[in-house]
């Protein structure tokens, strides 16, 4: 079958609204996100869970067609009793796309995929279609399968997690004594980029949860951009601006990629080209169209 899942074309800002809570959906989807996702794993108690669903189907419902490529939804693990159900009652309003949480593997995007055709196969939605955004650091297990993802099944981005996976190992905390990330969510962090690298997605970063401290998002939105990520989720709608902007190319740094592609297109045949005082060779290049690609309509 055909994988013909796609982002939105922009995926800057994922912005998580709990599934049972409509004023939340709607203050999210309402605000400058790029996506939404409406939440049935850690926002909603279990006890809550088969009303959140019915709440997310019903919301879905009432927005416009040509916003739903925006509207996502976390559905519960698949170790876990949920994933079934959350599927059977949210895909006939048809969201835009499944965030996996708590994915050990490869393996898991694939069961994933096994649940959803059937689904969209009997509610005309096109098979394949439904694009999956997977959490890959949640658990200890998963850290070891990062680079196993190229080519799975409606996969179109990749994310990580740092809170579970210090619930996962029993760590104390996942913070050292300067507020940062020790070394082993930084090695997630690390692992999430270059599995995402392998599978020709973009690596989402995961939350900060200090949603007052928006100058400490910026400097890390930045950070993690320079390093190769291609957007962050968000749990409270005033990152959500940060992190656009964090996630935008500059008018310079577009100008720049573009007079780089120029120069190429004019040497086709150079490997290396001396060009403002710099030495450029086919790194530079691919890097400026990569940033290029970001901005295309």
């Amino acid at each position: 079958m055909t994988n013909s899942a796609r982002l939105p074309a922009r995926s800057r800002s994922w912005l998580f609204a709990p599934g049972d809570s409509e004023k939340k959906m709607t203050k999210a989807t309402e605000g400058d996100a790029d996506i939404v996702i409406f939440d049935l794993e850690d926002a909603v108690a279990e006890d809550a869970k088969p009303a959140a669903r019915d709440a997310i189907c019903a919301f879905l419902k009432t927005r416009d067609n040509g916003e739903h490529d925006r509207l996502w939804v976390r559905v519960n693990p698949l170790d876990g009793p949920h994933t079934a159900d959350d599927l059977a009652a949210i895909m006939p309003a048809r969201p835009g796309g499944i965030m996996l949480p708590k994915s050990r593997g490869r393996h898991d995007v694939e069961e994933l995929d096994r649940l959803l055709t059937p689904l969209e196969m009997e509610l005309g939605i096109e098979p394949g279609s439904t694009p999956v955004i997977a959490l890959v650091t949640e658990v200890a297990a998963a850290m070891f399968t990062t680079g196993d993802y190229a080519g799975a099944p409606r996969l179109v981005a990749m994310t990580w997690g740092a809170e579970d996976l210090a619930d996962s190992i029993g760590a104390m905390s996942n913070r050292g004594a300067d507020g940062e990330y020790t070394f082993t969510y930084e090695l997630a962090r690390s692992l999430t980029l270059l599995g995402a690298a392998a599978a020709n997605v973009p690596a989402i970063e995961t939350i900060d949860g200090d949603f007052r401290n928006l100058e400490g998002l910026k400097t890390r939105a930045e950070k993690v951009r320079r390093d190769g990520y291609r957007g962050m989720l968000a749990i409270h709608p005033a990152q959500v601006p940060v992190i656009n902007a964090a996630f935008t190319p500059s008018d310079e740094e577009i100008a720049e990629a573009k007079e780089i592609v120029a120069v190429f297109e004019a040497n086709p045949g150079a490997g290396t080209i001396g060009h403002n005082g710099k030495m450029l060779d086919r790194p530079h290049l691919s890097r400026a169209q990569q940033l290029l690609a970001q901005v295309e309509d």
